[in-house]
């Protein structure tokens, strides 16, 4: 056994991933706490509520023993409708159920849409920071990844101006997270729409992650934000369970394709998952019934009130925040006049202060050594701790 590990060969394609060092903070803590030392976890975007009771209700009668069969590839058709009544709801805009493409989790559904769209050359554009695994997946279809580094200036996010600049004959497509992992921030509406119309008139596919739409801001009128199927429906947009409605762990999401694109991600979806979880599917309907909308909303509300509390905190012990989220559960701050570069920051914070952190590395290479990501998903009196501790730790590096 020992000669055949020996002679393994592992794909140049698994050594070229780097490790998602979120999670591997999230291991170093969790041996601290092995230790018996109490870790602030500020590290992980995962929402401290979990899903909501008529979910968790829902969950329990799925599992009382009854059969559960294969699911279509695509979905349960129920859940279908329900996430397209969603967008009529919510957001206003009209979708066909026949587009929406249920997966286990949105990982799953950046595969599908890389599988379906890229191929080995095609170059795609993405905002630097931003979240590690859509470069890492578009990569493992062979592509070329351009990122473009943004600034305090265009909110951390890609701008139709970069887009422009950046764009060469080989592009085939831009990749786009609004709100921003890990920087909670959004693309103005206009300024998307702009950036949409500039890849489509040139034939290139445009794929949204739309996670944290539901964590934005409302506006004056308290509306919710628009969808960029609102002026673009050929979009893919990626969308998840786990941070709305607090699913973390039950790895479900969905996607939403132009109906061309749909036999080509049923295809994929039958070779590579067959479907997604039976029983999560099914007590997923639940997530759309009126009680689970307004308990989320409050939990929308209260992710509001944490935010304020860390932006206070971190001001307070002197951690600047360039620009201020309007959504998600993250804060990106500088750390670049501590001395420290991030990784050194995160790693003593986690020693010295027992708080994890995750470092700029994790999303990109133009503030990797200056900006640190904080997750305030985190109960609020695990925040005002972390606060405190990290104020602690900064005092004593002054």
């Amino acid at each position: 056994m020992s000669d055949i590990t020996n002679n393994l060969r592992i794909s140049q394609r698994a050594q070229a991933v780097a490790p998602f060092y979120a999670m591997e903070f999230g291991k170093q803590a969790a041996a601290l706490e092995v230790q018996g030392h109490h870790v602030v976890k500020l590290s992980i975007g995962e929402p401290d509520f979990g899903a909501p009771p008529a979910v968790r209700n829902a969950m329990r009668e799925a599992m009382d023993g009854r059969p559960l069969p294969y699911t279509a590839a695509l979905g349960l058709p129920a859940l279908r409708q329900a996430i397209a009544r969603f967008y009529e709801d919510q957001h206003d805009v009209g979708v066909d159920p026949a587009r929406v493409v249920v997966t286990a989790g949105a990982s799953a559904s950046l595969v599908l849409a890389a599988a379906a769209l890229l191929d080995p050359g095609d170059e795609v554009l993405i905002g630097d920071p931003s979240y590690p695994c859509n470069l890492q997946i578009a990569e493992s279809f062979g592509a070329r990844v351009t990122l473009i580094p943004t600034t305090a200036e265009t909110r951390f996010q890609l701008d139709a101006s970069s887009v422009r600049s950046n764009w060469t004959d080989r592009t085939r497509g831009v990749m786009v997270a609004t709100p921003s992992n890990p920087t909670g921030t959004s693309v103005p509406a206009d300024e998307l729409a702009a950036i949409c119309d500039f890849a489509r008139e040139r034939g290139a596919w445009r794929i949204v992650d739309e996670i944290y739409l539901n964590l934005s801001d409302h506006d004056a009128q308290g509306r919710p934000p628009r969808s960029v199927l609102s002026y673009d429906p050929d979009a893919v947009v990626i969308n998840s369970f786990s941070k709305y409605f607090g699913m973390t762990g039950w790895r479900l999401g969905w996607c939403v394709v132009p109906e061309a694109l749909v036999p080509a991600m049923e295809r994929l979806a039958q070779n590579y998952f067959l479907y997604a979880s039976a029983p999560a599917q099914h007590a997923a309907l639940a997530c759309f019934a009126p009680e689970s909308l307004a308990v989320c909303e409050a939990r929308r509300v209260e992710f509001t009130e944490r935010r304020a509390l860390v932006l206070d905190g971190l001001a307070r012990i002197g951690l600047p925040v360039p620009v201020p989220p309007d959504g998600a559960f993250y804060v990106y701050f500088d750390v670049s006049q501590t001395g420290l570069t991030s990784w050194q920051f995160c790693e003593r914070a986690l020693q010295e202060a027992h708080v994890a952190l995750t470092p700029g590395r994790d999303f990109g290479v133009h503030t990797a050594e200056t900006h640190v990501r904080l997750s305030y998903a985190a109960s609020a009196d695990e925040l005002r701790e972390g606060i405190a501790r990290l104020g602690k730790f900064v005092a004593t590096l002054q």
